[in-house]
């Protein structure tokens, strides 16, 4: 389990995953070279990740959340293959392991919905396919599970939001044509490695480290670029994983999703399209704190017609592209 200081760590990386590991010291009153420490243990042991996103809607974009069923000698491999797609994220295997649920990341143009309309359909393997394309985020991106942001003062995350020129938070939204070709090399870097220096992100653009330190200032500011923080979340105790999708009467949607997104046991609620009009991610300590929550916090919400479950068995990538293993020491 994550003591004190990991916990406040990774709190701050909540409030600015890019934040220098002399302030964090200084706030968390530190040296930065325990920062520094306590981060590369936290990336070897706990999944520990910050990674640079774009908004979908600021920059044009459109998510789809698709199930995929399998056969169980195949339901694997066509995880992995969603793995190494670029265009995907969150892959996880649900329902017994012969379900697939993940996120395509698509552009507004039909050309690039390759994915959805020619590659699953030729999957032989695959049995049955829905696509939900996600209306509205109410917890997630920006926001995130409520468990991995409690650690600090009000004060020390005061002293730790991003400087006016980096902030994230709303702003003109941009349009399709938002991000150049520049930008879309530097998101990529970014997916990677959030935390990457500004020589790294220079040689992946071809920009000055001062332009590239302009630019990412510009992104922040207008909510088009934000940084999440990929942990392992059964180190926080969540050992059950489940989503949830849910069926609302549309004159209630806005006010069950609001409400969800106030639950410390959910860590991701979206609108969306579908025979199920909203998806929930929840995290709870085992299967009877599941089904309390069902039971109870979630059945006493007014407009729910319908629930199902699905038990998240493995989370196959996450929001940043997986990276290949490190070489082993020899010795």
């Amino acid at each position: 389990m994550l003591d004190d200081l990991d916990r406040a760590l990774i709190h701050a990386l909540r409030i600015d995953g890019r934040a220098p590991f002399s302030r964090i010291a200084a706030v968390l009153d530190v040296s930065p070279q325990t920062v520094g420490r306590r981060y590369r243990q936290l990336r070897a042991e706990a999944s520990l990740r910050v990674v640079g996103l774009a908004d979908p809607e600021r920059a044009g974009r459109a998510q789809w959340l698709v199930r995929l069923s399998a056969s169980p000698h195949s339901a694997q491999d066509v995880a992995q293959a969603l793995v190494r797609r670029p265009d995907t994220s969150w892959v996880k295997l649900t329902s017994g392991g012969t379900e697939i649920t993940a996120i395509v990341n698509t552009t507004l143009s039909s050309a690039s919905h390759t994915l959805l309309l020619r590659d699953i359909p030729r999957t032989a393997s695959i049995t049955a396919v829905s696509a939900h394309c996600l209306l509205h985020t109410y917890l997630g991106g920006p926001t995130g599970w409520q468990a991995t942001g409690t650690a600090l003062t009000a004060e020390q995350q005061l002293r730790l939001a991003p400087s006016e020129g980096g902030a994230a938070g709303p702003g003109p939204a941009a349009g399709p044509g938002g991000l150049g070709d520049a930008d879309h090399h530097l998101l990529a870097a970014l997916q990677r490695d959030g935390r990457a220096g500004l020589a790294e992100l220079a040689a992946a653009t071809g920009w000055s480290p001062a332009t590239i330190a302009r630019r990412l200032a510009e992104l922040r500011a207008g909510g088009t670029l934000f940084f999440d923080v990929e942990v392992d979340s059964t180190l926080f105790g969540a050992a059950t994983q489940a989503l949830l999708w849910l069926s609302v009467a549309p004159g209630r949607l806005h006010e069950v999703a609001t409400a969800l997104a106030r639950h410390p046991e959910l860590a991701y609620v979206a609108a969306t399209t579908g025979p199920t009009n909203l998806v929930a991610n929840a995290l709870c300590s085992g299967p009877a704190d599941l089904h309390a929550y069902l039971a109870h916090r979630l059945g006493a919400l007014r407009g729910i017609h319908c629930l199902e479950s699905s038990p998240v068995l493995r989370t196959l990538k996450a929001a940043g592209p997986v990276l290949p293993a490190p070489p082993r020491r020899r010795g």
